[in-house]
Parts: C-alpha cells; sequence; structure tokens
C-alpha cells in the first residue's frame, strides 16, 4: 500500500503531465483574484481521468483517516469541492452538502444546500473538503457559514495548499476575511491539512525536469513575497 507522500508525488506528476498543474514564472498567469502568479492550478481536470480522480480521493480519505475525527457531514465548496466531498461521503458513510459562495438571492437565501435551512446544523460535526487554498478568503468564508448554520467545522481537507502565511492566518483565526461586505475572523482556528503541499509539487516538479534552474531561482523570490513578487519583477525589467 502506498504512503500519503507517495500518493501525493503521484498525484503532482500526473497533475504536471495533465497540464492540471503548470509552473511559468517567465509567462505567469492570472489568478481570480487579480493576483498575477508562476503557478496555475485547474485540479478540475482530475474529474476526466479516472485513475487521476482515483488517487485525488484516495490520498483524500487518507488525510482523514488519519485525523481519526469524528464527523456526521462531509461538506464541500462550491463548486470545485461538491464532486470530492460526494463521493467521500458516500465512502465514509456520511450526510453531504456544499456551501455555497454565496446566498441565493430568492426563497429561503440558503447558503448550504444538503440541509433544511430553518432547521441548520445543530452542533453536528461537520469536515469541510476544499480544491485549493491559495488566498484562504473562500475557505475559510465556507468554513464560517457552517458555523453560522450550527454545524462544528474545525478540520478542511484539500487538494493542494500554497501555504500562504495570510491564508494561514485567516485559518487560525488572526487575519480577518470579508462576509458579505463586512470584516470577520474566525473565532476558533480551523486545522489544515492538505494532500499536495507547495514544496512536494516543487520536488516533485524538479526530479520530473518540469521546471529549469533559472525558473526554480525565480520561484524562490516569488515565494519569499508572493503579492509583491510581480510589481518587484515588472520594476527589475524596466
Amino acid at each position: 500500500m502506498k504512503t500519503l507522500n507517495q500518493v501525493a508525488k503521484a498525484v503532482a506528476r500526473t497533475g504536471l503531465e495533465m497540464g492540471a498543474i503548470k509552473i511559468n514564472p517567465e509567462k505567469p498567469f492570472t489568478w481570480a483574484s487579480g493576483a498575477i502568479m508562476p503557478i496555475y492550478n485547474n485540479n478540475r481536470l482530475f474529474l476526466g481521468n479516472p485513475n487521476a480522480w482515483g488517487m485525488v480521493l484516495d490520498g483524500l480519505a487518507m488525510l482523514i483517516m488519519k485525523r481519526d475525527l469524528k464527523f456526521k457531514v462531509i461538506a464541500g465548496t462550491s463548486t470545485a469541492g461538491i464532486p470530492h466531498a460526494a463521493v467521500l461521503a458516500r465512502q465514509f458513510g456520511t450526510k453531504m452538502m456544499y456551501v455555497r459562495d454565496k446566498p441565493k438571492d430568492h426563497g429561503l437565501k440558503t447558503e448550504i444546500e444538503g440541509i433544511d435551512p430553518e432547521k441548520g446544523l445543530n452542533g453536528e460535526q461537520v469536515i469541510l473538503i476544499e480544491d485549493l487554498i491559495s488566498t484562504g478568503k473562500s475557505s475559510v468564508r465556507a468554513v464560517q457559514t457552517i458555523r453560522d448554520a450550527g454545524g462544528i467545522c474545525d478540520h478542511c481537507f484539500s487538494i493542494f495548499d500554497y501555504r500562504f502565511e495570510k491564508a494561514r492566518k485567516m485559518f487560525q483565526g488572526y487575519e480577518e476575511f470579508r462576509e458579505l461586505g463586512s470584516p470577520k475572523a474566525l473565532v476558533t482556528a480551523c486545522q489544515i491539512d492538505s494532500l499536495l503541499s507547495y514544496e512536494v509539487l516543487i520536488e516533485t516538479a524538479r526530479e520530473g525536469g518540469y521546471i529549469k534552474k533559472e525558473s526554480l531561482e525565480m520561484l524562490e523570490g516569488w515565494r519569499s513575497d508572493p503579492f509583491g513578487w510581480w510589481e518587484k519583477k515588472k520594476e527589475l525589467q524596466k
């Protein structure tokens, strides 16, 4: 049986081969947040490859079992966390729900699908499944939404985590995020467990020849200041 680290490296290799993970500091990517970064993840591509998706699901299941948690609900983030949460809920024999990125603008203004919004979660233990943790805002907002509905959500499991300090502080409750335009912070910390870390990704990419030596040096500069890197790079090119 493969170890968790072996599964993580296999997911990294497959993601790089499929183009689900792209590394190109010379021609960086614009994220949904507007930030310009040298790495781009499209983990949804794993869904189209049964073997690759199976590895992702196996890895997430191993992470969950390693924690030995007692939980009654597996929640997915909308939309990318939904398929993984659905399969894992079936595997673990729990209820499944998903958290919207914003409330419906009609009916009962639902934010969580899979529960009666008028009854809530009544103290049920919930684990959250996330596709990717980058800036952390949407993930932490999902945790808060579950807690606002009466659930206990102290663990988030993701496929990939950039391990940005900003996101780490949000999950610990030290950094505010915005909830419907208002500043808010978690009252109690939420633990993050990720199948694939930045460090394992870069090690795997280096071993497989997916990045050049010059790119590694550029990535080190980005890693030291991910949100200021692009501006510094532009200044140097003037």
